[in-house]
């Protein structure tokens, strides 16, 4: 008997074949797996992000919508950055399939926020939690599926309590998967403390880690430990 697990097509080439079973990879099935918490991290310059914008941007393809909380690039430089988006993100918000809470811009610019767009501060996480959840809870009422992505979640951390973030991190974690969200959260390796960094581990379901050369599977439910390596092109991540 095969064990099937609903998975989220990552938009990674090469990523879903990893992550599949034998059984799963000789039915054409892979990804992420639905309903989960994934991890992306490693040091600085190694394409989290760019994980990041894949995963959202292969669902925008397919109609699926991303709830994206950025903390490092602003809409405006989302929008500029065709690398890794393709097309331009406007599309996607008019047509209510990118909802996006910026805590990347200044909050004093004059921004209008919108049903699916809302200017917030890292320094200021509950009120990220409260526009994420309601971002959450509007995707709901439309989608029974819809992907998520922090990116990231390091700059939150270096501007607040650590511990404070840990709590914030656990009910956005509950609201993603309550709303029937699929999530990836990009954080660089030991920018927290040690303990910490434990502890967002252990709240996640998947762990991913990039180091430049490799893609190491260190968690993913239905599976054990892969790895394999990968390089970064025009058209993003590829894994070998």
């Amino acid at each position: 008997m095969i064990l099937m697990i609903v998975r989220v097509v990552s938009g990674i080439p090469g990523l879903d074949e990893l992550t599949s079973s034998e059984d799963e990879l000789g039915l054409g099935l892979g990804g992420i797996p639905e309903n989960t918490i994934t991890l992306v991290y490693g040091p600085p310059g190694v394409g989290k992000s760019i994980f990041c914008h894949q995963f959202a941007y292969y669902g925008l393809k397919q109609d699926e919508p991303c709830l994206y909380l950025t903390t490092d690039e602003n809409l405006q430089e989302l929008q500029e950055d065709k690398t890794n988006f393709g097309d331009d993100l406007k599309k996607y918000m008019e047509s209510e399939l990118f909802y996006v809470v910026d805590a990347a811009s200044d909050i004093e610019e004059e921004l209008e926020s919108s049903d699916i767009y809302h200017i917030s501060s890292v320094k200021n996480p509950t009120d990220i939690l409260i526009k994420v959840s309601q971002g959450a809870n509007s995707i709901k009422q439309k989608n029974p599926r819809f992907r998520a992505v922090i990116d990231s979640i390091t700059s939150i951390l270096e501007s607040n309590n650590e511990m404070l973030i840990v709590r914030v991190l656990k009910t956005y974690i509950l609201r993603i998967k309550e709303a029937g969200g699929t999530a990836v959260i990009n954080y660089t390796e030991r920018s927290a403390d040690l303990r910490t960094e434990i502890l967002i581990k252990s709240m996640v379901d998947n762990i991913v880690k990039l180091n430049g050369n490799e893609i190491v599977i260190e968690a993913m439910r239905g599976m054990g430990i892969k790895n394999k390596s990968y390089e970064i092109t025009e058209k993003g991540i590829i894994v070998e």
